[in-house]
C-alpha cells in the first residue's frame, strides 16, 4: 500500500485518459483525490509528461513529487498512436472539434494509392501545427486567434515520423498506428495525409498507444486509480 511518503518522494502513474477529458482535468482529479486521501500538502508536484486532445484517449504518464523533474525526459521518448482519419472532409481543426467546412471527391483512393503516399510521411518531415492548439504566437494561443476569427501565419516545424502503417481501409476510413517524435501533431499527420491523397482528411479517432517503454496495457481511468486507493485503505 503506498504512503504519503511514497508520492511525495515521487511516482509515475500511468493513466488512461478518458474521451472528452482535457488533459489538464485528468491531473487536477489525481490532484484532488491524493490530496484528499493522503492529507497532502497545498504545494503538492504533480504533472503530465505530453498533453492529450480532449478528443483523443490514452497513456498519460502523470508524475507526482520530487519525479516532476522526469516529466521533460519523458515527454522526449517517441510515442505511438492508433487511430482512423477519414478522408473526403476537411475540418478548421483537423479534428472533430469543430464542423466540417470543404468535402472532396475518395473515389480515386485505392489501396495501393495510400500505400505509394506513405513513403512521404516517413523520416524526418516539415509539418505545420493546426491553427486549433495551444502554441503561442506573440503570446497568444493559436486556438484564441482562431476562435476569434484571425488569421495566423504558422511557421513549419521538423519533426520525425518513426513508423506509419495502414492498419485497415474501408473508404472513407483508413485505420493506422504511427510511432513519432515528440512535437508531432497527428491532427496535421492527418489533414496532410488527405491533401496527399488528392481528397482531404481529418482525424476522426485518436489513441496514445505508448510513450518509450511505457504502455496504456498498464494504465488505468483516473476513476479505477481512485477505487483502488479506497480498496487499499479498507
Amino acid at each position: 500500500m503506498k504512503t504519503a511518503e511514497d508520492f511525495l518522494e515521487g511516482q509515475v502513474l500511468l493513466i488512461d485518459k478518458p474521451l472528452t477529458w482535457s488533459s489538464f482535468q485528468a491531473v487536477n482529479k489525481l490532484k484532488y483525490i491524493l490530496k484528499r486521501q493522503y492529507n497532502l500538502p497545498k504545494k503538492f508536484k504533480i504533472g503530465h509528461a505530453g498533453t492529450l486532445d480532449p478528443l483523443a484517449t490514452g497513456l498519460l504518464i502523470v508524475c507526482t513529487g520530487k519525479f516532476t523533474k522526469k516529466i521533460t525526459e519523458i515527454q522526449g521518448q517517441a510515442k505511438e498512436y492508433t487511430g482512423t482519419i477519414t478522408v473526403g472532409a476537411t475540418t478548421p481543426s483537423y479534428d472533430m472539434e469543430t464542423e466540417v467546412n470543404a468535402t472532396f471527391p475518395t473515389e480515386h483512393i485505392t489501396a495501393e494509392l495510400i500505400q505509394q503516399t506513405i513513403p512521404q510521411f516517413l523520416g524526418e518531415i516539415d509539418q505545420k501545427p493546426p491553427v486549433f492548439s495551444a502554441i503561442k504566437k506573440e503570446g497568444i494561443r493559436l486556438y484564441e486567434h482562431a476562435r476569434a476569427g484571425e488569421e495566423v501565419e504558422i511557421q513549419a516545424r521538423k519533426t520525425t515520423i518513426h513508423e506509419f502503417e495502414i492498419t485497415k481501409f474501408v473508404l472513407p476510413e483508413i485505420e493506422f498506428r504511427v510511432v513519432c517524435s515528440k512535437g508531432t501533431y497527428i491532427r496535421s499527420l492527418a489533414y496532410d495525409f488527405g491533401k496527399a491523397l488528392n481528397s482531404g482528411g481529418y482525424l476522426s479517432v485518436l489513441r496514445r498507444t505508448k510513450i518509450g517503454d511505457y504502455d496504456v496495457v498498464n494504465a488505468i481511468p483516473p476513476q479505477t486509480f481512485e477505487q483502488s486507493l479506497h480498496q487499499t485503505e479498507s
